[in-house]
This record gives C-alpha cells, sequence and structure tokens, in this order.
C-alpha cells in the first residue's frame, strides 16, 4: 500500500510515520503539510491511503476529504486529529478511522492491522479467498438460510460505524438490525450498539437493499439473522434473532413484502 502523510506539525508527522513504519508494510511515500499541495500531489500520483489532519493550511482536512470523495478512484482516508467533535461528518464522509492525539501506539497498530486486511480483500481477485474475518458472503461456503448478496462494491461488504470519537469498519453481515430513534438511528451488531447521526432511510440506502428490509417505518432488519417468525396482532408479525431477545415488528403494510422475500 502506498501512503500520504497530511501533517503540519512536524513532530506529530514525524511520530506518525515511525509508527506506520514499525506495525505495517504499508510505504509512506511523502509527507505534506498544506491542503493544496495536496491536491496537486493527487493530480499526479495515486495512493492507497491518506492520513489526514483536520487543522492544516489552505485547505482543511474536510473540505479536501470532500473534493478527494469526488474522485473516480478514491483512496481510504484516516483523519488524525485532536479535535473529537468532528467524528460524525468523518463518518458522514465515510472515512475509514479517525485517530484523536496524542497518538496511542496499540490503537493506531490495531488501525494498520484492519487497513491492510481490508485492502487485502478488497483487492484480492474474485476467485480467490482472503481468510481474513473480513470475507465476502459469496466468497465462502452459504450458511443454511444465510442470503447471499451482490459484493461487487466496498460498500456491500462494509459500512462505517461511528463509536464516540472512533469509527468502526464493520462487516454488514454482523448487523442484526437498526431502530430509528428520533434524530438518530440505533445499530445493533454482533459486536455491541452504535448510535448513527443519521435518519433511518439514509442508513438503509448504504445497506446492501437484498439482505436488509424495511419492515416498519423505524426499523431494518437484516434477513439473514432473523431465526424465528412469529404471528403478532392484525395479520403482522414480530421477528426474533440469532444471539439477540429483542423482537422487530412487521408493519402491516410491510407483510405482503416480506412473505414474499421470506417465501410464506
Amino acid at each position: 500500500m502506498r501512503a500520504l502523510i497530511v501533517e503540519d506539525e512536524i513532530l506529530a508527522s514525524e511520530e506518525l510515520n515511525y509508527l506506520i513504519q514499525e506495525h505495517s508494510q504499508i510505504e509512506v511515500v511523502d509527507r505534506l503539510e498544506d491542503g493544496l499541495d495536496v491536491l496537486k500531489f493527487l493530480q499526479e500520483q495515486e495512493v492507497d491511503v491518506i492520513f489526514l489532519d483536520i487543522n492544516i493550511p489552505s485547505l482543511d482536512g474536510m473540505m479536501l476529504a470532500h473534493h478527494i470523495g469526488k474522485f473516480a478512484t478514491k483512496p481510504y482516508i484516516v483523519f488524525t486529529t485532536a479535535y473529537k467533535e468532528h467524528a460524525a461528518e468523518a463518518f458522514e464522509l465515510e472515512a475509514f478511522d479517525y485517530i484523536l492525539k496524542p497518538y496511542d501506539e496499540k490503537r493506531i497498530a490495531a488501525m494498520l492491522h484492519k487497513l491492510e486486511l481490508v485492502f487485502k480483500r478488497d483487492h484480492a481477485p474474485v476467485e480467490q479467498h482472503v481468510d481474513d474475518g473480513l470475507t465476502p458472503v459469496s466468497d465462502r461456503p452459504p450458511v443454511q438460510g444465510e442470503l447471499l448478496r451482490d459484493t461487487n462494491s466496498h460498500t456491500d461488504r462494509r459500512i462505517n460505524l461511528l463509536r464516540n470519537e472512533n469509527i468502526i469498519v464493520t462487516d454488514t453481515a454482523d448487523i442484526y438490525y437498526a431502530e430509528a430513534q428520533e434524530k438518530v438511528t440505533k445499530v445493533y451488531t454482533k459486536n455491541g450498539e452504535f448510535t448513527m447521526p443519521v435518519s433511518i432511510t439514509d442508513f438503509h440506502t448504504r445497506l446492501p437493499q437484498d439482505t436488509f428490509f424495511r419492515c416498519h417505518r423505524s426499523y431494518v432488519v437484516n434477513l439473514s439473522q432473523i431465526r424465528e417468525i412469529v404471528p403478532w396482532f392484525n395479520n403482522t408479525y414480530l421477528l426474533r434473532l440469532r444471539d439477540l431477545e429483542a423482537e422487530v415488528p412487521v408493519s402491516r403494510g410491510k407483510v405482503k413484502e416480506f412473505r414474499q422475500l421470506m417465501r410464506i
């Protein structure tokens, strides 16, 4: 992997460069301090990941990330900053991670390991099996009752979830369901709960549409995680999911479509 460090503090830049060399096989091809210099650099060279400080001259990191998000080939972006308050915006920009200063070596090492695994998976030939715990559903033997989905795009295989100031890269297969709560969406996964600063409609659009079903105005469910369908009043259903005690309702307006999907 080729990386670019964007940081205007010399000591922070040197420390991050050292940690990348110490804990990964990633090659740092350059270190820049100015946002406009970064845009000029990216017009001539491609990198796989950018470690991006937010408070930099000429063009701040958030604005720079917006520009990079329009590229045909987008590098992963890892924000490195002293400011917690930009984490929600970083999530909206689909950043790979959000690292706070001062750097924690274990946190950096874990992020770099995950980054290399995801890069390896995303760039592996279709026929190649990547045994890294992040392998797409279509690349492993199907589990009984599991719905297969198209995994051609990166967003179908993984999604960024926000927990405090950290962005957690999550396999969508690990999501059980999502629930609308006022102006946010609660997401329930194998690795715990997440609160996302988006509507449930917006969150649903980021998920594989053939696996995740909007069963109720306030709920989206992973069909492959359903273990039991319980008849409820007015000819509706309650859904019981694997490993969870929660029950997810199917609204009356969604019953017909749900029956067709589940062939009942």
